[in-house]
């Protein structure tokens, strides 16, 4: 089946950032004619010797589908004259925020093109932006949501729809608003939370930062990332995360509260250290509503930890006897030690498998950890 099948070609994309980039890619790879402009003529000369597209001639090809890659701020503006330049295409935006954009949408453009119009938002990134950073497997597995709304004309929601399966993403249907309440608690909220324990770093004597192990990393990992960019996302989003960030005030503050009472007091108020185990159980209780690999809340595995010895080959010689053993890999994470020849490697498997794996591995003289 040709690409042209399931999205409409030529496809624009206006503003070639990392997710226009990466959409270009990902396209283009599927078969589907991808034209890009951006307000950069540099940055779109490099998009088109990146293979992202190609640059749109006069008396060329008018688009059938407009993709407009920019921030919640500048998205409706250039959604509206999407609209107007390009009259028989359906035009999307995939900014991060969709209420804000909708509003601004309905407010710049004519209301006879409104039903041309449709949201889109697909949940990826990297914490590096610009076009530079693209790459046409950034959707792979990811959602990617589509927000009509309710003059989107028929159709337009399947188009999206075709369109995320071309890339290798899953299509899901939401409204802006049930849109921008999820964002906030799975995307806002964390970037909030990462770089404000980020900066706590900006403390420390460079002997403490050196004991940091994986957590710290896992948890910062999201801090570097454009600071103008997360600007505009925050500001459009700001009443849904504020929402978000009060109740975890409310419950940070009764943590600190715990904590004073529990310093230097033999005899603890009742409920002191209970305030804190709730906060634990209670974050355990949320971390597995995650979905996992294959759906539902967080897939039922173990994890068995091997010392992998840093050097080229010893992680592949691992993955290779985990098949020779009949063991499939549903995650990895590794772990390095600062100063250490040795590696950890985190690997997720079934629940069923981790005797089979753990015994068989330490047979082929590998040294399996405690999780």
């Amino acid at each position: 089946m040709s690409a042209d099948a399931l999205v409409p070609s030529p496809v624009r994309i206006i503003g070639t950032g990392l997710i226009g980039g990466s959409l270009g890619l990902a396209l283009g790879r599927a078969g589907a004619r991808v034209q890009v402009e951006d307000v950069s003529p540099g940055t779109t000369a490099l998009a088109v010797e990146l293979g992202v597209g190609e640059r749109p001639v006069e008396g060329g090809p008018e688009p059938r589908l407009v993709v407009v890659a920019a921030p919640p701020d500048v998205a409706a503006t250039l959604v509206a004259d999407a609209l107007a330049r390009f009259p028989e295409a359906l035009v999307t935006d995939v900014a991060s925020v969709k209420g804000t954009v909708l509003e601004g949408v309905r407010a710049l453009a004519a209301p006879a093109d409104l039903p041309r119009y449709i949201g889109a938002h697909p949940m990826a990134g990297r914490e590096v932006s610009g076009v530079i950073s693209s790459r046409s497997d950034l959707f792979q597995g990811r959602p990617f949501v589509v927000v009509p709304h309710p003059a989107t004309r028929d159709g337009a929601a399947s188009v999206l729809r075709g369109l995320a399966t071309e890339i290798g993403a899953v299509p899901v249907v939401m409204d802006a608003a049930a849109h921008d309440d999820a964002v906030a608690h799975v995307s806002h909220v964390p970037q909030v939370l990462s770089s404000l324990l980020a900066t706590s770093l900006l403390e420390p004597t460079e002997q403490a930062l050196g004991l940091a192990g994986q957590g710290l990393r896992d948890t910062t990992r999201i801090a570097d990332s454009d600071a103008r960019l997360w600007v505009e996302i925050l500001g459009a989003n700001a009443a849904a995360v504020g929402g978000v960030l009060q109740g975890l005030r409310e419950r940070l503050d009764d943590v600190i509260a715990a904590l004073d009472t529990l310093e230097g007091d033999p005899r603890p108020e009742l409920g002191s250290r209970r305030a804190i185990a709730d906060l634990v159980a209670d974050g355990n209780r949320g971390v597995r509503r995650i979905p996992g690999k294959h759906g539902g809340a967080t897939d039922s595995f173990a994890t068995v930890v091997v010392l992998v010895p840093d050097s080229p080959g010893e992680l592949g010689r691992l993955l290779t006897e985990m098949g020779e053993i009949g063991v499939n890999l549903e995650d990895l994470r590794l772990e390095h030690t600062l100063g250490q020849p040795v590696g950890l490697a985190h690997i997720a498997v079934d629940v069923r498998a981790e005797n089979l794996l753990t015994r068989s591995l330490t047979e082929r003289g590998w040294t399996v950890a405690d999780a």
